[in-house]
Order: structure tokens, then sequence, then C-alpha cells
């Protein structure tokens, strides 16, 4: 149809025609979501649990690598972003190997 014919319709002639263009996009959109959802079910593999179904994997217990002497109940992995207690020392001019935590059987450098 040409803007044209529009213009020529009545107000309940373009309403009616709004209401099945309405109703048709309705139903396709219907369709078209069960054939994705299908197509969708046959992807995933049998006995496959969603993503959001599974869990994280267990990490093991990282232990602390480096102490406060300060405050010595205060400790840090060496993972992530430095604490600021470690953070300030630094910055004071003392270096990272003077707060390793000595553990038997391992050599300190």
């Amino acid at each position: 149809m040409k803007s044209d014919s529009f213009r020529s319709m009545s107000t309940d002639d373009l309403w009616a025609l709004h209401e099945q263009v309405a109703a048709e996009l309705t139903q396709r959109i219907v369709t078209e979501k069960a054939t994705l959802e299908d197509r969708l079910r046959k992807l995933q593999a049998p006995g496959q649990a969603a993503k959001s179904d599974r869990s994280r994997r267990p990490y093991p217990k990282v232990l602390p690598k480096y102490r406060n002497p300060k405050n010595p109940g205060e400790t840090w992995s060496g993972r992530g972003k430095q604490p600021r207690w470690l953070a300030k020392r630094l910055g004071a001019g003392s270096k990272l190997d003077d707060f390793l935590i000595s553990r038997p059987g391992r050599k300190r450098r």
C-alpha cells in the first residue's frame, strides 16, 4: 500500500488495519520464539545442565605469604590488590621480602 491510500482511509479503517497487523506480528513472534526454543533444546547435549545450574569449582585455600609485623593478624596471600598496610610500608621504603612469612622447609629468597 502506498501512503496516499492510508490518507484516504477513515480512522476506523486504519484502526482495524492496525489491529490486524498487530495480531499477525504477535502470531509470527510466538511462532519464531517456539522455533528458536526448540533449536536451543536440540543444541543442548542430553543430561547437560544449563550454565546457571552449574556451580563454580572449589578453589584451594591460599595460604598467606606476607604478614604485617606491627599487627600479625593482618596477612596477604600475594594475590589481588595489595592491602593498605603493605602499600603504606612499601611507599616508606620497605621491601616486599621484608614481610615474607617464613615456613619450615622453604628457603627465603
